[in-house]
């Protein structure tokens, strides 16, 4: 991977996806995809998902699987959509750090009904429901791809995620465009379109293909990202100037540096501090507005243990 990430606790644009094809045609171009999960370049996990075309809409699965520091995290999910792409039942079996976690969720009246059961405790949870919702697991690229799907369907707008952690909830999602950037995939050179994804605190970058089909996803909380299969997103043309700092640090200035690192930090190269503003704070140019997004500069850091937040 080229560049870093963020992702979930477990995640209005104007008008790139608005002139795209419909619904069902965005899964059909999209019907399966392989990546390959990394934190700071080094490979962590692998996930999956496929879209399977039903009489009355899709079957949507997905494999996730993370390896590294602090995180052993395995998730599977099943789930059922309509043809406008709307979630009619989800199922997730996972595993986090060896404890086992299962999560249901499906339309009941005019709510939706999310069932999780971790550490041995149950718990349930009536949400509001809304037509463009996507079930938004951790590290999930089938519902990253469902949820590019939706905005395309309904103009990146009025969009919701169904976050399945803790007491559960149903946060809306705004997506902003970016500048077009470059990129290969199988070798062959193509465009690639840069979307921001918030939900809450949480931000993600999207980098989608010609189809609208997901490329890569750099999930900025959790420091990680999902990188398609032969998808190489190219470098900027003129790499961002690191702030000036000085050659060396002051006399006595390293010893205290080593002591004041992070747990786990020993050993790893430091970064310039403070280049982002503190994580809530607007970063981003006025929806409509499209500028080159800086490239490797926002900070790692731990991904959550917990997911969903045990009882």
């Amino acid at each position: 991977m080229k560049r870093p990430v963020t992702i979930l606790t477990l995640l209005p644009i104007i008008g790139l996806l608005a002139c795209g094809p419909d619904t069902a045609s965005m899964a059909e171009a999209a019907q399966s995809g392989a990546f390959a999960i990394t934190q700071r370049s080094l490979n962590v996990g692998t996930a999956s998902y496929q879209f399977t075309r039903t009489r009355d809409g899709y079957n949507s699965t997905s494999l996730v699987k993370v390896s590294m520091k602090g995180l052993e995290y395995a998730l599977s999910k099943d789930e059922q959509l309509n043809a406008a792409s709307q979630l009619q039942h989800a199922q997730i079996s996972a595993t986090v750090n060896s404890e086992a976690v299962t999560v249901t969720a499906a339309p009941d009246s005019a709510q939706l009904l999310l069932n999780m059961s971790a550490n041995g405790k149950s718990s349930t949870a009536r949400l509001t429901q809304h037509t463009a919702a996507v079930f938004l697991p951790d590290v999930d690229p089938g519902a990253l791809q469902t949820l590019l799907t939706l905005a395309a369907a309904h103009n990146n707008r009025n969009l919701w995620a169904i976050l399945p952690k803790g007491n559960g909830a149903v946060l809306p999602v705004q997506l902003a465009t970016y500048a077009d950037e470059q990129g290969t995939l199988d070798g062959r050179n193509i465009t690639v379109h840069h979307l921001v994804s918030t939900i809450g605190h949480d931000m993600t970058d999207l980098f989608v293909g010609p189809q609208n089909q997901l490329l890569q996803a750099e999930l900025r909380t959790e420091g990680l990202a999902l990188v398609h299969q032969g998808f190489v997103l190219a470098p900027p043309a003129k790499p961002i100037a690191p702030p000036n700092v000085p050659s060396g640090p002051p006399q006595g200035a390293q010893q205290g540096a080593q002591q004041g690192a992070p747990n786990g930090a020993a050993g790893q190269q430091q970064y310039p501090q403070q280049q982002y503003a503190p994580q809530g704070q607007q970063q981003y140019p006025p929806q409509g507005q499209q500028q080159p997004y800086p490239q490797n500069q926002y900070q790692q850091q731990q991904y959550p243990q917990q997911y969903p937040q045990q009882q």
